[in-house]
């Protein structure tokens, strides 16, 4: 099986962890689109395994949760008159949980802005969280559900951050691609008793930023919107573990799975490589080969019988001088009718 250089590997992974497109990455590696995305797919897949298992029993003090946009094939509006859309089009959300003090990603789900998904997500994030926290969240109702359900039995200190928009009832350029300008913000105590000097979201935020840059999938008004949602989580997984354990943060002076405990060194793309081989699948070669032994052609009465037939009609049985052997291996296989250059040889003489 042929397999890229190393450093071509690494050279990929890192583009895509650093704000450029698959095609793109493509044109600048000079490899293929196709390999370009099958490495992603086996990096997403090592990636999601690795944080599903490693990413556990964190002392988290302060959590903030948050959603950011995007769509996969079409935007939702356009997903009735798109052609050949597939069931998952249109609006894809992605809910993140983000440790305020060490800037980790803690848990992320993709899926419809929902109870459902929230629950989902709730439920994976108590899993990785021993202790109590402090959670802070905006002011989406789904998560009232939610956190009710996953931590029902567990304490809790949680609070919303509402923020209030005012509508200028402007229709411009200006008003399609900014948000409404907020006036101010809420400070929601739910359950528990939050210190409300630590109720923002203001980090989880920048990190949508930092996903916006990092992956071009998330750009907006461009054509590299992800058409496939596998793919799209693919580039989660793999941008996710790349922040957590490769990129240094800038205000930590390590990474952010340094400063939670999960580790103790610096990694590297190579590393996210290592675990790319260490999952696939060994080659299932046998140890020792055996000596071909040609098969011998047995042709069927049915086919005998339609050769002697066709070649009674041809005349070819006239020059041949007499009924031919029944042919006994693979170079001499039966063949329904002779080549016109015998048939030729054999009408002349």
């Amino acid at each position: 099986m042929n397999k890229l250089p190393l450093e071509k590997r690494v050279q990929i992974l890192s583009m895509l962890c650093e704000g450029s497109s698959m095609r793109s990455v493509s044109r600048v590696v000079d490899v293929s689109i196709n390999t370009v995305s099958k490495i992603l797919v086996e990096a997403g897949e090592a990636c999601a395994a690795y944080h599903f298992d490693a990413v556990r029993g964190l002392k988290s003090k302060r959590i903030q949760c948050d959603e950011i946009w995007s769509f996969c094939y079409a935007k939702e509006a356009n997903v009735a008159d798109a052609k050949a859309a597939p069931f998952d089009a249109g609006n894809v959300w992605t809910w993140t949980a983000l440790d305020a003090d060490s800037k980790m990603i803690v848990s992320y789900m993709v899926g419809d802005r929902d109870a459902e998904t929230a629950s989902y997500f709730m439920d994976d994030l108590r899993e990785r969280v021993d202790g109590r926290m402090q959670l802070t969240t905006d002011g989406h109702k789904s998560y009232l559900d939610a956190v009710a359900g996953a931590f029902h039995d567990r304490a809790i200190d949680y609070a919303m951050l509402v923020k209030l928009y005012v509508d200028l009832g402007a229709r411009g350029p200006e008003r399609k691609y900014s948000p409404d300008p907020c006036i101010g913000a809420v400070k929601r105590p739910i359950v528990g008793k939050p210190d409300e000097r630590h109720v923002s979201t203001s980090y989880v935020e920048r990190m949508n930023l930092n996903m916006r840059m990092g992956m071009r999938r998330f750009t907006r008004l461009t054509n590299a919107f992800s058409k496939k949602i596998d793919n799209h989580i693919h580039a989660l997984s793999l941008y996710f573990v790349w922040y957590n354990f490769c990129r240094i943060h800038k205000s930590l002076r390590v990474t952010p799975a340094m400063a939670a405990g999960l580790s103790d060194t610096v990694r590297d793309m190579e590393w996210i490589v290592a675990l790319i081989d260490a999952r696939a699948k060994k080659p299932n070669r046998p140890t020792t080969y055996k000596k071909h032994k040609p098969e011998v052609a047995n042709p069927s009465n049915a086919q005998w019988n339609w050769w002697l037939a066709n070649s009674i009609a041809l005349g070819v049985r006239r020059g041949l001088g007499g009924r031919p052997s029944r042919p006994t291996s693979r170079s001499k296989q039966y063949r329904p009718r002779w080549s016109l250059k015998h048939l030729r040889l054999t009408q002349r003489s």
